[in-house]
C-alpha cells in the first residue's frame, strides 16, 4: 500500500497534477492493482479452509451456511463490490456452493475412515 501511495506522488510530482490528482491517481491505482488481487486471495483462502474442512471430515457446504448468515447480518452495508477488499457475500456463496461440491469427495473419503 505505502509503495502505491509513493508510486501515485511520484506520478502526481512528474505530472503536476496537484494534490488532488495525487490522491486520485493512488486511488485508481487501488482500484485497478490492489484491491483485485485482496479478493483472490480472499477467495483462495475460502477454498482452502472448505478442502481443510472437508479433508478433517467436515461437510464443506457448512461454509454456504455461514456466508448465507453473514449476508443476512450485514443487510447491504458492505461498500461496493470494485472498492471490497473481500468478495461479496453473494460472490462468494456462488463460488463456496461450486467449490464445495468438488471438495465433497474429500468429505465423504474421511468420514468412511471415521
Amino acid at each position: 500500500m505505502r509503495s502505491a501511495n509513493m508510486g501515485a506522488s511520484a506520478v502526481g510530482a512528474v505530472l503536476g497534477i496537484g494534490q488532488t490528482g495525487t490522491d486520485l491517481a493512488g486511488l485508481a491505482g487501488q482500484v485497478t492493482y490492489l484491491l483485485p488481487y485482496s479478493r483472490i486471495h480472499e477467495t483462495e483462502a475460502d477454498r482452502m479452509g472448505v478442502e481443510l474442512a472437508a479433508r478433517a471430515g467436515y461437510d464443506p457446504r457448512a461454509a454456504i451456511t455461514l456466508w448465507q448468515k453473514m449476508a443476512k447480518l450485514s443487510s447491504g452495508s458492505a461498500p461496493p463490490a470494485l472498492l471490497s477488499t473481500h468478495p461479496s457475500n453473494e460472490a462468494r456463496i456462488k463460488d463456496l456452493t461450486e467449490f464445495s461440491q468438488k471438495v465433497l469427495p474429500l468429505y465423504e473419503q474421511a468420514r468412511a475412515k471415521s
